[in-house]
């Protein structure tokens, strides 16, 4: 089944060239059908790179999607055109009388600042507080993992020595929990964060289990007991070539920063990186569609 989105968003006609099933609101007012109606925080600031990643994802299921984009309205995005920003995103204030089946907040690039520093954090806590009654479940990613955790389940961040960069091995801890179905006992994964969370204080949590960890990333997917909460640590969503970008990026602003691990053939950054882990990627995202968010939902919100 097809992705509703935005007639003119630029990332449609990018996912018709790779052959994901997109069919624009017109169309879609056409089909007696009830969708899955998905909301997107986006804080990441190169925004339609992150829709590109996002929708690829949604619109490879079974399940008929609507897409509903949102930005903060404390902090005006500097990454993109405000044209954009007007077209193809709302503001909380406009949404929040409303309910959706699943939601997503994104990482961003902060995590050097404690949580009540950033800009628009109030903003964050009054949306992550309604989702508690307006969101059947929620995807936190990176950062937005974090910030899950702090605010719902009093666990913070914390500093790492270097930044965790590369394509690390993870295992699951449970295969019978319904986000693992299909993955294999080892796999493969993105990182791209300065901080961490404490295994132990998300082991030693009465609210939380732990589905996946890497020995060398550290905690990676964790999901609250009420399954209302997924937080990835990680960034399944990057492109192959996301991390070289960020990667020359710093470099460019002359920070001190090693090579991402196990990321480029033979760490030779002239090479071409290769997607590892695309497969879990995709079954992520359908597990999480279809048992928390399409399974879940009622058909008609009281």
């Amino acid at each position: 089944m097809p992705i509703n989105i935005p007639k003119q968003l630029p990332a449609g006609e990018l996912l018709k060239e790779e052959k994901i099933f997109v069919m624009d609101e017109e169309r879609a007012t056409e089909q007696d059908i009830r969708p899955l109606n998905i909301l997107i925080l986006n804080l990441m600031p190169e925004k339609e790179k992150t829709e590109l990643q996002l929708l690829r994802l949604l619109g490879n299921t079974p399940l008929q999607v609507n897409v509903t984009f949102l930005n903060t309205a404390t902090y005006a995005s500097k990454n993109v055109s405000q044209t954009h920003l007007e077209t193809f995103y709302t503001t909380f204030e406009y949404v929040k009388q409303r309910r959706f089946d699943g939601m997503i907040i994104t990482g961003a690039p902060i995590e050097h600042m404690q949580f009540e520093d950033v800009v628009y954090w109030k903003e964050l806590e009054e949306i992550m507080e309604w989702t508690k009654t307006n969101v059947t479940s929620v995807l936190h990613i990176c950062w937005g993992a974090q910030a899950a955790l702090y605010h719902h389940y009093g666990i913070d961040k914390y500093e790492l020595p270097k930044k965790c960069s590369g394509i690390f091995a993870h295992a699951i801890s449970d295969q019978t929990v319904n986000l693992a179905r299909g993955f294999n006992d080892v796999f493969f994964a993105p990182h791209s964060r300065y901080t961490a969370v404490s295994i132990e204080e998300i082991e030693n949590h009465p609210d939380l289990t732990l589905l996946s960890v890497s020995e060398d990333a550290g905690a990676f997917i964790v999901i609250s007991n009420d399954e209302k909460h997924i937080m990835v640590t990680g960034h399944l969503e990057y492109d192959a070539h996301t991390l070289a970008e960020e990667y020359e990026r710093d470099l460019q602003k002359g920070l001190d920063i090693d090579m991402p691990e196990n990321y480029f053939p033979k760490d030779d950054p002239t090479r071409e990186p290769m997607n590892t882990w695309r497969s879990h990627t995709h079954l992520l995202f359908s597990n999480w569609l279809n048992y928390y968010v399409y399974q879940e939902t009622p058909y008609i919100w009281n």
